[in-house]
C-alpha cells in the first residue's frame, strides 16, 4: 500500500510540478488546451496553483498561441507558460 501512495504521488508531481517549477525557478511549461476551448484568463493562485480561464470559441474565431510570463525584478528565473489553443 504505502508504495502505491508513493507511486501517485510521484505521478502527481510529474503532472503538475512543471507549472510549480516554471513558476518559483525559471523554465517553461506547454498547456494544450481542449479542442474548441479559447483561452481568456490566467493567473496564479496561492503562488503555486495555475487557473486559467477557458470559453469555447466561437465558428469564425482563429486559435492561437498565447504566452504567460513572468517579469521578475532581477530577470532572472522568470518563468514561461504557453497556451496553445485548437480546434
Amino acid at each position: 500500500m504505502k508504495k502505491i501512495i508513493i507511486f501517485l504521488g510521484m505521478i502527481l508531481c510529474f503532472t503538475s510540478c512543471d507549472q510549480y517549477i516554471s513558476k518559483n525557478w525559471g523554465g517553461s511549461s506547454t498547456i494544450k488546451l481542449q479542442p474548441g476551448e479559447r483561452l481568456v484568463e490566467v493567473t496564479w493562485k496561492n503562488d503555486a496553483d495555475l487557473w486559467y480561464l477557458v470559453e469555447p470559441m466561437d465558428s469564425d474565431y482563429t486559435p492561437k498561441t498565447k504566452v504567460f510570463k513572468e517579469s521578475s525584478n532581477l530577470g532572472v528565473l522568470s518563468g514561461t507558460i504557453t497556451f496553445i489553443e485548437s480546434k
